[in-house]
């Protein structure tokens, strides 16, 4: 058993130093990543939440990937490729440059074989808090109330993606003087107008809805104060409009803004502009 035990730790160790490598890049250290092995080697490493790209030749000289406004890693990739794969549709990305880097070694070596991503699809996970004047009710004051949820979203690997689906949580609370409450589960999704490597900002749209409502409606009749208790489910396609930011503060996780319920297509505003605000956190998995 002991053996054995040995034996399985010293095949991990191998695999974490083959998968991750500390070199020297002008003076220096980093810990990069192998994204692949062949005539040209891959390597990738984030540094102050920005990604760093290197490509390895075959006499192991090591050269960095620049993204300027001159597309300068492209004109590199040309350089190190002899232009003999077209560098038009590369984006600076792991997984473009790493099919850019697969072609090349394929047409250098028949027996190249391509190693596959290990996942195309990405989870992100996340919680918020905020407050909301629940703009498609009824509220005479427009008074806010406090809400909280949670949020599934399912985007591409490919960082340059502005496209997402998502699965969203909402439980808004009732106080003493809007006597409504409710709780979503909606659908919706969500479009990166900006997407950069520390932050993107998007549009969101909940194009299916499902709320369970609880409500009290006071109503006067011969001088008498009559108070009815409401409870109420609906599904609604409503296409409902609000905008957000996220904000890297770590390799894998941000800080969330939204400002939501904007404006719905098939919603009627009952006369509140919306007050409904968030702030979250949320984590790659």
């Amino acid at each position: 058993m002991k053996k054995f035990t040995c034996i399985f730790c010293l095949l991990v160790c191998f695999s974490f130093a083959k998968a991750q490598e500390t070199m020297v890049v002008n003076g220096e250290p980093l810990e990069l990543k192998q994204a692949v092995d062949g005539k040209l080697d891959l390597f990738w490493t984030i540094v102050n939440r920005d990604y760093r790209f290197f490509v390895r030749q075959e006499n192991g000289e090591l050269t960095e990937l620049f993204d300027t406004d001159q597309n300068n890693y492209k004109l590199t990739l040309s350089d190190l490729t002899n232009a003999t794969v077209p560098t038009s549709n590369v984006k600076f990305t792991r997984s473009s440059l790493k099919d850019y880097i697969d072609i090349y070694n394929g047409q250098q070596n028949s027996d190249y074989v391509v190693a596959p991503n290990q996942k195309r699809l990405k989870l992100r996970v996340g919680i918020f808090g905020g407050i909301t004047n629940s703009p498609f009710i009824t509220n005479p004051d427009n008074e806010s109330t406090p809400l909280f949820g949670g949020e599934l979203e399912v985007l591409d690997i490919n960082e340059a993606s502005r496209h997402a689906l998502f699965l969203q949580f909402k439980h808004v609370l009732e106080q003493e003087y809007i006597k409504y409450s409710t709780t979503e589960i909606a659908l919706g999704y969500r479009f990166r107008a900006i997407n950069k490597k520390c932050y993107s900002l998007y549009g969101n749209m909940k194009f299916a809805t499902l709320n369970f409502s609880n409500a009290e409606v006071t109503t006067i009749e011969d001088d008498s104060i009559i108070s009815e208790e409401f409870n109420e489910t609906s599904f609604d396609i409503p296409f409902i409009f609000g905008i957000g930011a996220d904000i890297r503060v770590t390799e894998n996780s941000f800080v969330t803004l939204a400002y939501n319920e904007l404006f719905a297509i098939f919603l009627d505003n009952k006369g509140n502009f919306s007050t409904n605000f968030t702030v979250g956190y949320k984590i790659n998995l």
